[in-house]
């Protein structure tokens, strides 16, 4: 098999030198290694292929080299090559959020002391749950659930499953994410999204105060929210999201009573959902365009089905889940004959929802209504 030589001369382009044992590209060097494994070419042979040096492959797969480095050619040329040896696509596709969950982490870790909350990268970019979830993968070893599922790969030798950070750099990461939110609370309105960003990558933090400091900064006045949309909305339920995953649901109870329910709210969960499922695939730079008018740039019945797969027991946030679901039938009534196959998807984990416990007396309600709905339009 042979390869363009478009890669040639990349090991010259990664002219970072980190310090001793630091990995500037954890994440999008332990995914390249997922889809040099999937290929089934070693190292050696990947750089032949490349006609990159083999130290350079070792490099990028152990994040001490960053992809992050290289010209955006080149990387455009790694991925071209990946593909032609049968890369897949999928893994692929997630390698430029890998590259901005690095960019972030390098920008925390390596103790950027802003000193005003614009000048954070996470200020002026809303995240969406695939490069959320490349993040997580870095702060808690847990897998995305955009990455493809396979069979476990036989490695030689100790090699990381993951690309979780060592502790030190967690500890880091986590003290800075809330240094960030601290920062944001007291610039006011103009750093919500970097407060709302921030304190939920916090909540991946396993520390025994984490979930009584999310608690905390929850209260803290004026970020109180009453019915409808305003730059806290957004702040409001990311935080209550972020403590039912420390097994606190009464922030995400309380959020539904007083954030949802009216056109306001309810059209900025919608939004917020599309956009965080990657059905809204342009980029934002803050968080107002929750407030306009649902589904004017995203597919109301491929937001279905990205929801339908969220109706899962023991999903933290599975009243919310549900509500979205209820709400979304509410504002196209025509969805559920449009897909018979999604349909039947959706009846079935109605039913297995409504068998389990778990779920509010309001989550059930709604259930019960789209399992009414299902049942006329069959």
């Amino acid at each position: 098999m042979t390869v363009h030589g478009e890669a040639r001369g990349l090991e010259t382009l990664t002219a970072s030198s980190p310090r001793p044992g630091q990995r500037l590209g954890a994440v999008s060097g332990h995914l390249l290694k997922e889809v040099r494994e999937r290929i089934g070419v070693s190292q050696d042979q990947l750089s032949e292929l490349l006609q990159v040096d083999k130290s350079t492959i070792q490099g990028w797969e152990s994040g001490r080299r960053s992809l992050n480095s290289s010209r955006a050619g080149s990387l455009r040329a790694i991925r071209r090559n990946l593909l032609r040896l049968g890369g897949d696509p999928t893994l692929l596709m997630l390698l430029d959020q890998a590259l901005d969950a690095d960019s972030i982490i390098n920008f925390v870790v390596n103790d950027h002391a802003i000193q005003r909350a614009d000048e954070h990268p996470l200020a002026s970019w809303v995240l969406t749950r695939d490069t959320t979830h490349m993040l997580a993968w870095a702060l808690t070893g847990s897998s995305p659930a955009s990455l493809p599922a396979t069979e476990k790969l036989p490695r030689r030798g100790p090699t990381p499953s993951s690309p979780q950070l060592p502790r030190d750099e967690l500890n880091a990461f986590f003290s800075q994410m809330r240094r960030a939110a601290e920062l944001a609370h007291w610039s006011g309105d103009e750093a919500a999204l970097l407060r709302r960003q921030a304190l939920y990558l916090c909540s991946y933090d396993i520390s025994p105060d984490t979930a009584g400091w999310l608690a905390e900064i929850r209260r803290r006045p004026p970020r109180t929210q009453t019915h409808g949309w305003s730059p806290n909305w957004a702040d409001a339920r990311s935080v209550a999201t972020s403590l039912t995953r420390h097994g606190d649901h009464a922030a995400l109870a309380a959020f539904m009573a007083t954030g949802m329910g009216d056109e306001a709210g309810e059209a900025a969960n919608l939004n917020y959902w599309a956009y965080w499922l990657g059905i809204d695939s342009l980029p934002k730079a803050d968080d107002h365009f929750m407030i306009a008018a649902p589904a004017q740039s995203w597919d109301a019945l491929a937001l279905l089905r990205g929801l339908t797969d969220r109706l899962t027991p023991g999903i933290g946030a599975i009243d919310l889940n549900v509500h979205s679901v209820w709400a979304l039938l509410g504002f196209r009534r025509g969805l559920l004959t449009a897909d018979p196959n999604l349909s039947r998807n959706l009846e079935e984990r109605v039913m297995v929802l409504l068998d389990s416990d778990g779920i509010s007396a309001q989550a059930r309600q709604e259930l019960v209504s789209v399992h009414y709905g299902l049942r006329l339009t069959t």
